[in-house]
């Protein structure tokens, strides 16, 4: 179903949006969501054109009650009397009825199984007998076949979109806080669709979990390819933040998906203005599907390896790398330079190894770990703390040299028969994966299927390479984490190496490496906002909150804390957070500890001390 190492997309229906189909032989399409109330209508239209302008391709409006999607009739008109033909998705969430209204004046509607005929989720475990969840889901097809009606007799497509923190209790309750629920959340939504042979359907399945994310829309690609469906995929990770956290969390996720072909269409829901987000979807799309009709690579999956539950692949630790250790992140620094340059200003995070070419830097930092050139280090008196690197062509100097750690810069398609041998008699050489193919995704998957299928058991660091300049930084954040997201969702991965050649500096890049393993969750060093993209839904202003937030909290280290606008995703979506800040009424806001909300309807001019308070245990 999936090549592994060849990029192509997937193979989809076509569904018309109004006048810009989406699936089929589409593009990929790019779209945001209005922060406007759905009742005011200059405001929305005003939000609208700035997203379209900027290249939105789909407009999303937030649609609570009857009179937002009332109010979609002339927000659409007005959008057309100004000569703008995108179509407008309204996002309904608890009431079927709304969305049966905003069927009529919407291209698109978007409904959430989670809560679209199930009540609200409250966390409470249900028991259901078979012959009572069959009754259920008679339920859902009687409610839902009137709103497939009516989108077939307006043209109005509709997106079946599964929320990972709006799940219900009665999925809940029989799957649990599974991929597999959430598939099954949306499949039995599809099968109706199915049946009665509507086929202007688009899938969604979100999280702010990104391990969730990727895991659950895999699953759900396989699960619609064994029933015969082949409707697009809407990708998103939800609830990512803001800056560069929040592009890098949206790139690795996303980007670990169309890089496997997958998705039709990408919201990237940012804490910013919504035409902030196009730009970055815009890239991350064009980067990924700038490798279509790349050569061929031959690569063979490996026995044992599952693509829909991959698990860390088996390494020998070789000192701190591999194992049961979290990836390391290696920099680069040549020309002997100062190693302090390599960390961030205020995040004290420094790489944990530094490449430094034929020569030591004069002034070694203490603890600091440095690799050099195998011929440079056989030179050295003192080896304390320093590693050998070789070429793929130096494998036979392996051997000769002693260090408790080395390192072999191995591309695809070198001479397995001498490698593989050399790594056998030595499991304290670290692969370093290079590759310089249009499609560098594939040609790393094939190395380690490699090494795989040989029974080696070697760490694997990842080596990316790129040229940015200081002002292209977003750009560099998001092709590195883009190019990451599959090979550490895969279990591929014991470190990242980033290298860049441009005047990007040093810190920003090791900043990133870490930044990129904290997006899948594999290295947590800072802490993790899980701040919702704001929404006409949204009861307090969203980005003033989260500087305030993120200021109070400068220097925790390894939090999760939410920062959510409403309670439609935020107890679910934030249900592994430590923390949460939700908008319960307008002005007021509930404090949660883990999934217990622990004080309610608070002042929101109160709600950010009493956050740290609660914190900090007072």
């Amino acid at each position: 179903m999936i090549d592994l190492f060849n990029y192509r997309r997937r193979e989809t229906t076509e569904v018309h949006v109004g006048g810009t189909p989406m699936g089929g032989a589409n593009p990929i399409r790019v779209q945001s969501m209005t922060t406007t109330p759905t009742t005011d209508t200059e405001a929305s239209v005003a939000q609208a054109e700035r997203i379209i302008r900027a290249g939105g391709e789909y407009v999303r409006l937030t649609t609570q009650g009857v009179r937002e999607a009332e109010n979609l009739r002339d927000i659409n008109a007005r959008l057309r009397a100004d000569g703008y033909d995108t179509p407008l998705v309204a996002d309904v969430h608890f009431n079927p009825h709304v969305a049966e209204v905003a069927a009529l004046y919407a291209e698109k509607v978007r409904i959430n199984p989670g809560n679209y005929v199930d009540p609200a989720r409250t966390f409470k475990h249900l028991e259901y007998t078979d012959e009572e969840y069959a009754d259920e889901l008679k339920k859902i097809e009687a409610r839902f076949i009137p709103l497939l009606d009516i989108c077939r007799q307006h043209h109005t497509a509709l997106r079946i979109g599964v929320n990972h923190g709006s799940l219900s209790d009665r999925i809940m309750s029989r799957y649990g806080d599974t991929p597999e629920g959430i598939v099954e959340s949306c499949m039995e939504f599809l099968r109706i669709c199915k049946r009665e042979q509507f086929n202007d359907v688009v899938i969604s399945i979100k999280a702010s979990n990104t391990v969730v994310m990727v895991r659950s829309v895999r699953l759900m690609v396989s699960e619609m390819e064994r029933e015969g469906m082949r409707y697009p995929l809407h990708l998103g990770v939800t609830e990512a933040g803001e800056g560069e956290d929040g592009r890098i969390k949206s790139a690795a996720g996303i980007g670990a998906l169309l890089a496997d072909g997958l998705g039709d269409t990408i919201r990237v829901s940012l804490s910013e203005e919504p035409e902030a987000e196009i730009p970055v979807a815009r890239h991350l799309v064009d980067y990924v599907t700038a490798r279509a009709g790349h050569t061929p690579i031959p690569g063979t999956e490996a026995p044992g390896f599952d693509w829909l539950r991959p698990e860390r692949r088996h390494t020998t630790p070789a000192g701190n790398i591999g194992g049961a250790n979290a990836p390391v992140v290696i920099a680069s620094m040549l020309g002997g330079g100062d190693p302090a340059t390599l960390t961030a200003e205020g995040d004290g995070l420094a790489p944990d190894y530094v490449y430094t070419g034929r020569q030591l830097p004069a002034r070694r930092v203490e603890g600091q770990r440095y690799i050099v050139d195998f011929d440079a280090y056989a030179r050295l008196a003192d080896t304390t703390g320093v590693y050998p690197i070789f070429p793929y062509n130096a494998v036979p100097f392996i051997s000769t040299v002693k260090a408790d750690v080395k390192f072999l810069v191995l591309p695809y398609g070198a001479d397995s028969d001498e490698y593989i041998a050399c790594l056998k008699a030595h499991p304290e050489v670290v692969v370093v994966s290079v590759s310089n193919h249009k499609n560098r995704l594939g040609e790393q998957r094939a190395l380690v299927h490699e090494l795989m299928a040989a029974g080696l058991e070697n760490p694997v660091v990842f080596c990316q390479a790129y040229r940015h300049t200081q002002e292209e930084k977003g750009d560099f954040q998001i092709e590195a984490a883009a190019d990451m997201g599959a090979l550490m969702f895969d279990g591929l991965t014991d470190g990242l190496w980033l290298m860049n050649d441009g005047t990007l500096p040093a810190a920003d890049v090791t900043a990133t490496a870490f930044g990129i393993l904290q997006a899948a969750r594999l290295r947590t060093t800072k802490t993790e906002y899980i701040s919702c993209p704001g929404c006409g839904r949204t009861l307090y202003d969203l980005r003033s909150t989260i500087a305030r937030i993120k200021e109070a909290t400068r220097g925790m280290k390894g939090l999760k804390i939410g920062i959510m606008g409403c309670i439609v995703n935020g107890p679910g979506e934030m249900a592994d957070a430590d923390y949460g800040y939700v908008g319960a009424a307008r002005g007021k806001v509930s404090l949660y500890k883990g999934k217990q909300c622990v004080e309610k309807n608070i002042p929101e001019e109160e709600a950010v001390d009493r956050l740290l308070r609660l914190i900090n245990g007072n």
